[in-house]
């Protein structure tokens, strides 16, 4: 059997100076925030994934303008294989309208002052911090 890397969208939405974070329901990150977003469907683009997933996670409507960056999620299981793989594209969206609620595998969601996300105030999956440093730029 051959495995590969399951293939996921992130929405990355600044609106002003917050940021739209979402704290994951299920693992791999449970309980952690991070970007909206989930797998990518047979036949969509990375850029509609995104502002699909971010709507069905939190019904705020974004247009996709273009793509960050790409981050690989790895986790190692305790036999030293690897557990899970993601390759998540992560995707800048402007802030079309709607407030952030909860639905779908989000625990919860909201407009966090950048500055916090920044400065590591919040237990965030790995590479929050850099991909808004990025949409920052």
């Amino acid at each position: 059997m051959t495995l590969s890397p399951r293939l996921g969208a992130i929405a990355v939405v600044i609106r002003g100076r917050e940021v739209l974070l979402v704290q994951r329901r299920n693992p791999p990150d449970s309980h952690l925030w991070g970007f909206p977003g989930g797998h990518v469907e047979w036949g969509e683009t990375a850029l509609d994934a995104a502002a699909r997933e971010l709507r069905e996670e939190t019904g705020v409507i974004a247009a996709p303008r273009g793509y960050l960056t790409n981050v690989d999620v790895l986790r190692v299981a305790p036999d030293g294989s690897t557990d899970v793989h993601y390759l998540l594209a992560a995707v800048l969206c402007a802030y079309e309208s709607g407030e952030p609620v909860a639905d779908d595998d989000a625990a919860d969601a909201r407009w966090w002052p950048v500055e916090d996300v920044l400065e590591g105030r919040l237990e965030m999956s790995a590479r929050v911090t850099d991909v808004l440093t990025m949409a920052l730029a």
